[in-house]
């Protein structure tokens, strides 16, 4: 276990800035040796289609090269196309000047930010599943600088753990129309407007007969008071209530109830109506009679 005074020591030892200067000598001539290789199976390509000037390539399939680094690209600037999946990328910082990239494939890596993509305004697709992209802030604000944009893959990333990390995604990135091999459909862009657009769901919700009220709710802010309505000074209470005395309760409940409203119903007499054996026996009238009864 370490003591207090040898924890900066052992903390020097673990920066790459602080490193031995054996250890230092082995760390560049391995980044050498890994830009190498990716420089090789560049020109490998090159010589495959036959492409001898850098502004007639417009494609480079660099993909299972175990590639952990990769040569600066910016020399090819009509590059539309680039596949480097399943390598053992960890960043990107090799596509600064590529500004033409339309389709770029960057799955199955190592690769734990995306910091550089920004730069890329004509990417429509990118597919970045199976890597080990953590935060999703970054991720979002890197990809923010691609305005065409639309294909998109994140699954199998640690950052697709978030709670509503699709609808995050969709929220920040509106033009993205597929994400993770699924299209986004309307309920979800709905769905994410309800959820972190809170103001704009507010106004769609308080459109009412072609205007707009106020729907928002302020919890800080005081309930608003209808303003109370005077009685006019002439008003006076129970008029049309009958004042007079009587000395028997019975009697006061018997001219109120004869003062209501009479709701008459008319039904048929059913006694009067003769059976099939009456009607051959001609025991009774063949004329039904109505019965109306009323209530007040």
């Amino acid at each position: 276990m370490l003591d207090a005074a040898a924890f900066p020591a052992a903390l020097m030892a673990w920066d790459p800035n602080h490193l031995p200067g054996g250890a230092s000598r082995r760390l560049i001539r391995t980044r050498e040796a890994a830009l190498e290789v990716s420089r090789r199976a560049v020109e490998d390509q090159l010589k495959i289609c036959g492409r001898k000037r850098d502004a007639d390539v417009y494609e480079l399939f660099l993909s299972q090269k175990d590639l952990t680094e990769v040569i600066d690209l910016s020399r090819f600037k009509k590059l539309k196309y680039l596949w480097l999946q399943h390598n053992k990328l960890q960043g990107i910082t090799f596509l600064t000047r590529n500004s033409c990239l339309t389709e770029l494939y960057l799955n199955n890596n190592a690769i734990f930010e995306i910091k550089g993509l920004h730069s890329l305004p004509s990417l429509h697709i990118l597919l970045l599943h199976h890597n080990e992209l953590t935060n999703i802030d970054a991720t979002v604000k890197e990809l923010k600088g691609m305005p065409n944009l639309k294909i998109l893959s994140l699954y199998q990333n640690p950052l697709c753990q978030y709670n509503l990390y699709r609808l995050y995604i969709i929220n920040h990135l509106p033009g993205i129309e597929f994400l993770d091999q699924n299209q986004v459909t309307e309920k979800e862009r709905r769905s994410m407007i309800t959820i972190f657009n809170h103001r704009r769901t507010h106004i769609v919700q308080s459109i009412a007969f072609q205007r707009r009220v106020d729907a928002s709710w302020n919890p800080r802010a005081p309930f608003k008071q209808k303003p109370s309505q005077r009685v006019p000074p002439d008003f006076a209470f129970a008029n049309n209530v009958d004042k007079t005395v009587f000395d028997d309760p019975e009697d006061a409940v018997f001219i109120r109830s004869m003062k209501r409203s009479a709701m008459a119903t008319t039904s048929l007499n059913w006694d009067t109506v003769p059976t099939r054996e009456e009607k051959y026996l001609d025991e009774k009238g063949t004329e039904p009679q109505m019965l109306t009864v009323t209530l007040r």
